[in-house]
This record gives structure tokens, sequence and C-alpha cells, in this order.
């Protein structure tokens, strides 16, 4: 093997090492999966790049947080905020529900935890990083100015120190304390508003209970158990249609008048921004399985389900948490290309009968 050779292996173990973290901070700054995967590209390709003009005056982690903050905020110039349907509208009553999606760039996107939160001994990072991914902190974080949003990251999230964040962007330190003053105002409002729900980390054993008797009252259609598990005023989203709902009421009327054809679902665990959460899969028409129909994400808080946010492009988002398109009769997955698998064109199943409820 060549020396060159060796140097560039070598170069590829050092930067890999930082992906994992590279791409939390991104998503974090973009709100979007996608993006966030596409920016750490974009960071390692310039990285590569340069690395000769790397002096190693700062370490190889910050100068990568450099890199990756620059390519972020270039994206970020076009302005566009991510966001959950109750961002942008107000709670829809049953009786006017109405199906109508919206651009992907418009939705706060999901996230695997793996894709994101870097292996760690310490519970209380681990915790905190759960926290700042989770889609409510998320959802906060994307009404920031963009460079006040990586200033809360780096400080509060990542635990670096103001002269470093001033380093990093190029400024002095008043302004990145000024940056966070300013950062923690606009999150404490929304935090006041209710915007958290609280979920320990890891689960306690009540919160496991509580996950399984969702699985059953779900996978058995049971409305009378699940109204038992949610909140009075619990929230149900479900991008990329802007309707959300709010309440028990309007939640289990929706899923027995336009989401009647989820009954007999399956459910499988996944770990979604920090929260507990199951891969939907609503069975076959002809009784042959289940394919692949939403990604949920569940908000605890107080002994009950404050939310639960069902993404529903399953051509993007199953692949993404490496969930196969399609169980067979007896729960297995399928090989990829048994079958093809509606994305947004399976939630035309629910658009269709929306004239139903209105």
């Amino acid at each position: 093997m060549s020396e060159g050779t060796a140097t560039t292996a070598d170069l590829d173990v050092r930067l890999e090492k930082h992906r994992v973290e590279l791409t939390g901070y991104c998503y974090r700054m973009l709100g979007s999966s996608f993006e966030a995967e596409d920016a750490v590209q974009d960071t390692m390709v310039r990285a590569w790049r340069s690395y000769d003009k790397f002096e190693g005056r700062s370490s190889m982690r910050s100068w990568l947080y450099r890199i990756a903050t620059n390519v972020c905020l270039d994206m970020l110039n076009a302005g566009n905020r991510r966001a959950r349907p109750m961002d942008l509208t107000a709670p829809s009553p049953l009786a006017q529900a109405a199906l109508t999606p919206r651009p992907d760039n418009t939705w706060l996107e999901p996230m695997p935890d793996g894709r994101v939160l870097p292996a760690t001994d310490d519970p209380a990072e681990a915790a905190v990083a759960k926290e700042s991914v989770r889609l409510a902190f998320m959802a906060a974080l994307q009404q920031l100015p963009p460079k006040q949003r990586a200033v809360l990251i780096l400080r509060e999230v990542l635990a670096w120190r103001a002269s470093e964040v001033a380093e990093l962007l190029g400024t002095t330190v008043a302004s990145v304390n000024s940056a966070l003053q300013r950062a923690r105002a606009t999150l404490a409002e929304r935090e006041g508003a209710g915007a958290e729900a609280a979920t320990s980390d890891p689960l306690d054993e009540e919160q496991q209970k509580l996950l399984e008797r969702y699985v059953a009252a779900f996978e058995g259609y049971d409305m009378t158990a699940l109204t038992a598990l949610l909140h009075e005023d619990a929230i149900m989203t479900m991008p990329p249609f802007d309707l959300w709902l709010r309440g028990t009421d309007d939640i289990t009327g929706f899923m027995t008048t336009l989401g009647a054809a989820c009954a007999g679902s399956r459910l499988l665990p996944v770990e979604v921004n920090g929260l507990p959460g199951f891969a939907q899969y609503k069975p076959d028409e002809d009784g042959s399985g289940h394919t692949a129909w939403a990604v949920q994400a569940l908000e605890i808080s107080k002994g009950r389900i404050a939310g639960f946010h069902c993404f529903l492009d399953t051509a993007r988002w199953f692949p993404l948490f490496g969930l196969p398109l399609h169980l067979d009769g007896s729960g297995r997955a399928e090989a990829p290309g048994d079958r093809g698998v509606g994305g947004i064109g399976a939630g035309a199943g629910i658009e269709a009968e929306a004239d139903e409820v209105e």
C-alpha cells in the first residue's frame, strides 16, 4: 500500500468518526432528515478538498463544525422554516376535516435516533441529546434566526464555550452571549405555551406499560381503550397533510371514519426523535399482509399520551429507518422488490373518504 493510499484511508476513518454527531447538528439546524445528510456529505467533501490547508490550530472536530455551520447557513439563506401542522393552522373540528397536503419542504421531518445520537456512557449527556431532537424542541429551534439557532445548539446542546462559538462564527463573545440570551427567551415563550411534552430517558416502567397498552388498543382498534390512554387535549398530526386534531373525541372520531382502513394495523417499535415510536403497517385489502403506512412518534406527559404524530410519506421514511415496506401474512418482512408501496399515494385512500365527514 502506498503512503498516499494509507493517508487517504486514515483521513476517511477520521472524518467518519464525526458523521453521526455532525448529522445531529445539521438536523437540528435544518429540520430535515435528508437535507441534514446532504449537508454532512457536503461538509465531508469540503473537508477532503481543503484538508491540505488544515493547519491543526483547532481540533479536527471544531474544524468540521465550522464547515458544517457554513454549509447549513448557506442552505438556510432561502428562508424556509420547517414546521409542524399546529405551527401553521388552527385545529380542525372533525366535521370540517379536509386532508390537504403541502410540499415536502414545509414539514419538520422525522429522524431515526441512531443517525443523530452518538453513543455515550454518560446518562445525562444522552438525555440532553435526546431532548434536543424531540419534535417540540426541533419546532422551537426553527423559529430562531439561523445564527441564533447555531449559537443555541453549540452552547446549550453541545456545551461549547462562548469563546469557541465566537471563534467558529467569526464574532465576539459578547455577540454570542447576546444571541444566546435572545434564543433562550424565544424558547421560553414556546415552553410557556405548553410546546414540550415530558418523556423520561430511558422510559420508566409506567411509560413502558403505557406503550404496551397503546399497542394493544391501536392494533385492536379499541377506541374506548385508546381514549383512556390519551390526554383530553391530545394532539394528532399527519404530515404531509396540514390537518391536525385536538381532543380524544375528534381523534377517535377520525380513526373510525376517515382512518377506518387502519383497523387491524400492525405496529413495530422504532426510536424516532428521542421519542418512543412505531412503524405502522395497514392491512392489505386482499388480506395478504400489511403495507407500510406511517412512522408514528409519541409524546408522553403525566402518564398519558399527549401527542402522536404520523408521518405518512412511507416511500421516504421507511427506508430511512431501515424498515421493510411490506409484511407478509405471518408478519415477516418481504424483500423490497416483492411488491410496490404507496408513499403519499397510499394516503389517497384516506383522502378519497374525506367527503364522508365533511
